[in-house]
């Protein structure tokens, strides 16, 4: 395995808009470049899980959040990354959405726009389960990578 597939533990924030629309961002850099998905990134040493989802927030969204208990995990295993990933429900507390650091773009996306993004594996199915968790009608799980 080379130095690039070693595990990465890395975190996505989940949010959804009093319309209960979820907050997207269409990847700028691999893997999945150009393909829509929960913003978020890698862990850095010494920083919390939650810090790492609130400043992931806030670079790719321009979103401050708050946040919350933990909805799903997987590991994204492609070619030169193996990435371990938590992701947590949040709540915007302040700022204005728009795309940085990572993301080329960012907006609020609702389920008939979904169908028609280009997204990550799975990212449907991870929003159905965060919405279950958020409703307390579902406890977090691992979904396929």
């Amino acid at each position: 395995m080379s130095a690039e597939a070693r595990p990465t533990v890395a975190v996505g924030g989940i949010v959804f808009d009093d319309e209960g629309r979820v907050l997207l961002i269409r990847r700028a850099r691999p893997p999945h470049a150009g393909r829509w998905s929960i913003p978020g990134g890698k862990v850095g040493a010494g920083e919390t899980l939650a810090a790492t989802v609130a400043r992931e927030l806030r670079e790719e969204t321009g979103l401050e959040v708050e946040v919350g208990p933990l909805a799903l995990w997987l590991e994204r295993i492609v070619p030169g990354f193996h990435y371990v990933i938590l992701d947590f429900l949040a709540n915007a507390v302040g700022g204005t959405v728009r795309a940085g650091d990572d993301a080329a773009d960012a907006r609020w996306v609702d389920d008939a726009g979904l169908a028609g993004l280009d997204t990550t594996p799975g990212l449907g199915e991870a929003i159905l389960h965060a919405r279950e968790v958020a409703a307390g009608r579902a406890a977090p799980r691992q979904l396929a990578g």
